[in-house]
This record gives structure tokens, sequence and C-alpha cells, in this order.
């Protein structure tokens, strides 16, 4: 039997984790690979901490950053990670990096797929990933496209959770708890060393999502005790037998 997959598409080596980090533990733990791909390692724009400290060098922070993601991944028992290296702040993709990202995504053949949202004018990187993201998932279903190479299906596109929601046009119409794992998603929280100001906030964050969960599962008395969740946008309609 084939195994179950999903893959997410991560601008920056630490946005799987605080957006999506319960989701990778939740489905590995369901019995999916699931796969992370980081277009860059959010060097240049997403590394304030370490390009503080003496002596500080584009190659170290690289280092860094994909050592923080490597254990990240690890915490999260992700099948596996990525990495691109394709220069942030601006994140950029030309032709032959676009073919590079179609290529994982028919060897991965996922049942859904996990990026940023549309819009994020605090950082165009983001919304970047999510354009190319579903110009490669495109580009993946032509049968045109290296032609005998098992094409593409019609996987569900969710985008998680930016940072500013208010300021995104994201609105989440699916929620995920995430209670059974989030010790391993606050785990790799706290491999991310260089941006320590964010795990309180992304903690916050699912304790949120617990709530909107446990209203939107039955009512304010009546839903499932979720106490951890993550919030999703689904891109394309779903198809369903009941409601």
């Amino acid at each position: 039997m084939t195994n179950k997959t999903a893959l997410v598409i991560s601008a920056h080596s630490a946005d799987f984790v605080w957006r999506c980090g319960g989701a990778i533990a939740l489905h590995q733990k369901r019995g999916y690979d699931v796969t992370v791909v980081c277009l860059s390692y959010g060097e240049r724009g997403e590394s304030a901490k370490l390009w503080k400290q003496e002596g500080m060098t584009l190659d170290k922070v690289k280092t860094e950053r994909r050592k923080e993601a490597e254990n990240a991944a690890a915490a999260l028992n992700a099948h596996d990670i990525q990495f691109f290296d394709l220069g942030d702040y601006p994140l950029e993709l030309d032709r032959e990096a676009k073919d590079r990202l179609v290529d994982v995504i028919r060897k991965v053949q996922p049942q859904f797929m996990l990026t940023h949202s549309k819009y994020d004018p605090y950082n165009t990187d983001h919304m970047y990933a999510s354009q190319v993201t579903l110009e490669a998932r495109m580009i993946a279903q032509a049968w045109g496209h290296n032609p005998g190479e098992k094409v593409l299906g019609a996987p569900q596109v969710y985008l998680f959770e930016p940072h500013q929601t208010e300021q995104m046009g994201w609105k989440p119409d699916t929620f995920l708890d995430i209670s059974e794992v989030w010790e391993q998603k606050r785990a790799a929280i706290e491999c991310m060393q260089g941006q320590e100001h964010l795990w309180d906030y992304y903690t916050n964050v699912a304790q949120n999502r617990g709530n909107h969960f446990r209203r939107n599962s039955g009512g304010q008395s009546g839903g499932r005790a979720a106490t951890h969740a993550e919030g999703f946008q689904s891109i394309f309609p779903r198809t369903v037998d009941e409601l």
C-alpha cells in the first residue's frame, strides 16, 4: 500500500514550525510521510538575533538556521526536510528552481499541501511562496511537462496562519486539533533559537485556536476538549457526500 503523503512549502526555514508544526507531527503520527521544503533559510531578513553576534557571516547564519530547522523537523518526526537555499528578502525562483519544486511535488504526490497566505504586506517572501506553490502545483498537473512522468492529481492547498491575520485577508475555514502533539510542537518551536521572541506568541496562537476548535466542534460547552489547534484556509472547493 502506498504511504499517505503531505508537502509543506515554507518560504524561510522557521515558517513551517510556527505555522503548521502541529499538522506535521499529527499527520506523521497518523501514518503520513510529511515532506518539508524550505525555499530559503531566512538568513538575511529573519535572523536578527544571529546578526547581532560578533563576527557573524552569511554562511554562519545559514549554517545555524539549517541546524535549527533540522532539529525542529526531527522534533516533529518529519519524514524529510529539503533546503533549496534560494535566498530571502527577496525570495526569487527562476525557471530552474520552479522545475526543481515541481520535481519534488511529483515525487511526493501529496494528498494535501500547506503553504503561506496569499497576501502579506509585511513579508512579501511569504505571499510569493504562496504564488509559487500554486504555480508549481499547476505545472505538476500538466501532462506536457516532462511527458512520461506520473502527473499530480488535485491535492488541496491549505494556507497556514500568517503573523497578523487582520492585515492579510486570511480567513480560516479549517481548525485542526493538535493537542496530542502540542509538546512536540513546543519542542520544535524551542529549536528556533534565533527567533525566541516568537515562542510564546505562537503558543498563544495555538491556545486561541484551541478555543475556536472547541467552540466550532460542538458549541461553547459541548465541544471536544482541545487545548491547542492550528487554523488553515483552503484554496479549492471540497467535495463531500454528507455535510
